[in-house]
């Protein structure tokens, strides 16, 4: 048994036939014919806004453009996906918001890094001072203290080599 889709009442455009013998040589849409309409009338506004003026050969351009983006635009719609729907998800999808895809600030450089021609040596250690008051930058001085002193802790960070020791 076959079960007939009602596929064929959605074929039918619907287009104005005429009286018989005095039909247009083509068929369009009812809707294509509002479609057009309102296209006609946006391309020459934008003829007039690019200074072209009002005569045959721009209003024949007009209508050429006029039919080519008509059915560019009908082509599109359909009884499935009639021109109201079309018309919002062109509008939703100018006004969806959108991933920015560039970055905040300005491009890494290397302009400000100083280049010196020989690597960097050891300080030599000077005579009557330890390392450790070397690595402070501090000249032997007493210092009073009353709490015993606790050995400096180092924090050890993943990834990062620790300078070789002489």
């Amino acid at each position: 048994m076959r079960i007939r889709t009602d596929d064929e009442i959605y074929r039918v455009d619907a287009v104005w036939l005429g009286r018989p013998k005095a039909t247009f040589p083509w068929r369009a849409r009812y809707v294509a014919w509002g479609v057009g309409i309102v296209v006609f009338l946006l391309v020459l506004a934008v003829e007039r806004r690019m200074n072209i003026g009002f005569s045959f050969f721009s209003t024949a351009w007009a209508v050429v453009i006029t039919i080519a983006v008509t059915r560019i635009i009908c082509s599109r719609i359909g009884h499935e996906r009639p021109l109201g729907a079309v018309m919002v998800m062109w509008l939703r999808e100018l006004t969806a918001p959108r991933e920015k895809t560039s970055g905040t600030g300005g491009a890494a450089s290397a302009a400000r890094i100083r280049v010196r021609a020989q690597r960097p040596r050891p300080k030599k250690p000077r005579r009557g001072r330890s390392q450790r008051q070397q690595r402070s930058g501090r000249s032997r001085q007493p210092v009073a203290r009353t709490v015993p002193s606790r050995p400096a802790r180092s924090k050890e960070v993943r990834g990062v080599r620790s300078p070789a020791r002489p």
